[in-house]
């Protein structure tokens, strides 16, 4: 598995893994491409051979940064994919000279929440009824 920046052809596999693996709130083709137009916007990707395993983005706004999605496709979770992802991102967000990073998360999210703790995020506070669906989120951070 390798990490890259993610590239402008990547965009329609990116979306249809979202499809894939979000039935709520998903990311559309057209949201992907304002990102990859972002200079804000940093993407990247997983890739297992040719296959897009998974990707994340981060946006850096002076001295803090917002982790706007980390996915893993369904199969690869579990096996450091996810953890890897985060790992870029933070790094980014460091050289970029960021001093604290957030991130929101589904409060039913139970393991996407256990990673992120595992990266050193906290729970910040939450917004109630923030998802489309009426879902609360637990916004959390992490100072670097």
């Amino acid at each position: 598995m390798t990490i890259r920046q993610w590239k402008f052809e990547d965009i329609l596999s990116l979306s249809e893994l979202e499809e894939q693996c979000f039935s709520n709130d998903r990311w559309s083709y057209r949201t992907f491409a304002s990102c990859y137009e972002n200079p804000a916007f940093y993407g990247i990707v997983a890739v297992d051979g040719d296959e897009i395993i998974g990707y994340a983005g981060i946006t850096v706004a002076a001295d803090s940064a917002d982790i706007e999605n980390v996915l893993v496709s369904e199969r690869y979770r579990r096996a450091g994919v996810g953890g890897k992802l985060i790992e870029s991102l933070v790094s980014h967000a460091v050289k970029s000279g960021v001093k604290s990073i957030f991130l929101e998360v589904r409060v039913s999210n139970v393991p996407a929440m256990c990673l992120y703790l595992k990266y050193g995020f906290a729970g910040n506070y939450a917004r109630t009824r923030y998802y489309s669906d009426g879902e609360d989120c637990l916004v959390m951070k992490k100072d670097v």
